[in-house]
């Protein structure tokens, strides 16, 4: 489905005295030929203005370009009812996930030709076998993982990992620092947050783990735990900043583990998902004593 955004510069006038200028900015729209009046009434409703006693708009141009979201404009009907859309990376024998940590290795345990002589002539099964570490492909991470007297995947409840209403936040191209600022316009509370930042594009490449890979802040991190969110996903190698400038710190993943956020890193297949009206699940098994684990992450739209 083709989605519009409006670029333009924008005046307002208050009523009450005052005013406000952008320039260059970009908004959803619901179709390409929306009109300057249209285009204020959006604006005024996006920002949440109150008092408004002009809109002047100049500049005005129309791109073909996804919606990111926003009060203005709601994610349309398909049209074709409900749709599972795949959020996780096939997981395969000797991928790479982390650059340095080991890959999975699938085998069989018993083999179709192996169980013929347990069984009834005519019947047959196989068995497989996988060794791998717990941050394997799309996985989530619960409080355990970072602190020893967090619940891990057995004591985070199912209503902070099933049937999440979705919201995605679009990071623009070439933002590498996803901060409080860039979050503010959103309502996250009790939503699966998932950040869209693309770089799964390089997901099985060295260009994967480079210097140029999005995280989350820590101040972002911590006015998302603020706000309520319940889970919070991205598409990138680590919710944190792995650059040696960071010193392996990791305040996102302490900020957000400490509020009992689960995260779910390496995501895949967000550009597929609406900006909202949709419902997001990544349950992994109950494994005592696990604090992370793949995850089978999907969307019901």
């Amino acid at each position: 489905m083709v989605e519009y955004r409006a670029v333009f510069d924008a005046e307002v006038d208050f009523a009450n005295g005052g005013g406000l200028r952008t320039d260059g900015f970009r908004l959803d729209v619901p179709h390409p030929d929306v009109t300057d009046d249209e285009v204020a009434a959006l604006l005024v409703r996006h920002l949440g203005l109150l008092m408004v006693g002009e809109v002047r708009i100049t500049n005005r141009t129309v791109v073909e370009e996804p919606h990111k979201g926003g009060r203005g404009v709601t994610a349309p009907a398909t049209g074709g009812g409900r749709r599972l859309v795949e959020l996780s990376h096939v997981v395969t024998d000797g991928m790479v996930t982390l650059p340095g940590w080991p890959g999975p290795a699938i085998s069989e345990w018993l083999t179709r030709e192996a169980s013929r002589g347990r069984y009834a002539p005519g019947v047959e099964f196989q068995v497989g076998r996988i060794d791998m570490i717990a941050n394997t492909g799309t996985y989530v991470d619960t409080p355990s993982h970072r602190f020893a007297d967090g619940p891990d995947l057995t004591g985070v409840p199912l209503d902070r990992l099933a049937d999440l209403p979705g919201l995605v936040v679009r990071v623009p191209a070439g933002t590498r620092a996803v901060d409080r600022l860039l979050l503010a316009p959103y309502d996250v509370a009790g939503c699966a947050v998932l950040l869209h930042t693309g770089w799964d594009a390089h997901f099985g490449t060295d260009g994967y783990a480079g210097p140029e890979a999005p995280y989350l802040t820590g101040d972002g991190a911590q006015w998302l735990a603020e706000a309520g969110a319940a889970l919070v996903g991205i598409d990138s190698i680590n919710i944190d900043d792995m650059t040696p400038a960071a010193a392996g710190r990791r305040p996102a993943h302490t900020g957000l583990l400490a509020a009992g956020v689960p995260i779910v890193e390496h995501l895949t297949g967000l550009d597929a998902l609406p900006p909202t009206g949709f419902r997001f699940t990544a349950a992994p098994p109950r494994v005592a004593g696990m604090g992370t684990f793949p995850v089978r992450a999907f969307a019901v739209v």
